[in-house]
């Protein structure tokens, strides 16, 4: 039951063991590091590949062998030199420098050799840093699954944080009604115990239907500072589709229902027919009628008593609401 904010501690790891990770990758980060030359304050990429240490011999040993042939080449103008000295001279620079390209290659894999030290460094400090389990958001600490000196196995749950501002209302709108529904769209929401409805707005809608309701689910944020709301209260919400349009309403009595299909005695001409409609909300004796009348159709109040043919005198009759 305890409130915390975001970023307070939930709950503390051991960090000896990780700690000592991190000592060890940081270790493994600098030795890899001076093996091309790089001291404390120099980046990663500050190598010069060309003035590493084992290049430059590599180099200084292909120049050699290079000047080498080519005064051997000088020497053959005067035959003063043998075949067998020229040939040898040539594979000795060939070997130069294929030593020099290794040499090279030798530097390239050692600087990837840092980079993967420099991943497993971040590694390590990224796994101390989450020793330290924090809030993500401001709530209410609703309960604790450990104890203190528990063992805990990755993805093992710690507490139980729950977000009381805003708190998230979740309701369902039948499929007739799902195509009218979008983000942003007013919301009254009532709750028990309060007189007046919260005001707030559609924040997300379901890409689907339910399968077995086959209702749209939506959610709304509903602000609660101070936490006065609690989660969990049992609410009724209604959305306000177009707060410009007014919907066609009928006493709930006027309304007669078989097998799942409702109709109202509408009369026309002085004389009553049934009508089919397609009813929904029910609100303080009142019922939303979706289609099947328009406002100005007369009906009969008292479904009951609807007959077929003229309307006598003693029949009651109402005008329908817009």
């Amino acid at each position: 039951g305890d409130f915390v904010h975001q970023g307070d501690v939930i709950a503390q790891l051991d960090e000896d063991e990780l700690a000592l990770l991190v000592k060890q990758a940081e270790a493994q980060l600098g030795q890899a590091r001076a093996a091309v030359g790089l001291v404390a304050d120099q980046a990663d990429d500050a190598v010069n590949r060309e003035n590493s240490p084992v290049v430059r011999q590599e180099r200084a040993v292909l120049e050699e062998a290079q000047a080498s042939l080519a005064r051997l080449k000088l020497l053959e103008q005067k035959n003063a030199v043998t075949q067998a000295d020229l040939e040898a001279s040539a594979a000795a620079v060939a070997v130069a420098e294929a030593r020099y390209a290794s040499s090279l290659n030798a530097v390239e894999e050692k600087l990837a050799v840092i980079r993967v030290r420099r991943a497993e460094l971040l590694l390590a400090q990224d796994m101390l840093k989450q020793a330290v389990i924090r809030a993500p958001f401001d709530g209410l600490i609703q309960g604790r699954q450990v104890a203190a000196g528990a063992y805990l196995r990755v993805g093992d749950p710690v507490a139980t944080l729950v977000r009381i501002d805003p708190l998230r209302y979740r309701g369902t709108v039948p499929e007739r009604h799902a195509l009218h529904l979008r983000a942003g769209q007013e919301v009254l929401v009532q709750l028990d115990g309060l007189q007046e409805p919260i005001s707030t707005r559609v924040s997300r809608i379901s890409p689907m239907l339910d399968e077995f309701s086959r209702a749209l689910i939506f959610e709304a944020d509903l602000p609660n500072p101070g936490g006065r709301l609690r989660s969990g209260l049992f609410a009724e919400a209604d959305i306000v589709v177009d707060s410009n349009s007014e919907a066609v309403a009928v006493p709930e009595t006027s309304i007669i229902e078989f097998a799942g299909v409702e109709k109202v005695w509408r009369v026309n001409g002085g004389a009553a027919v049934e009508v089919e409609v397609r009813t929904g909300r029910r609100e303080h004796g009142q019922v939303e009628i979706v289609s099947g009348l328009a406002a100005g159709d007369v009906i009969i109040q008292q479904g009951s008593a609807g007959r077929a043919g003229p309307v006598s005198p003693a029949t009651t009759e109402e005008q329908v609401g817009g």
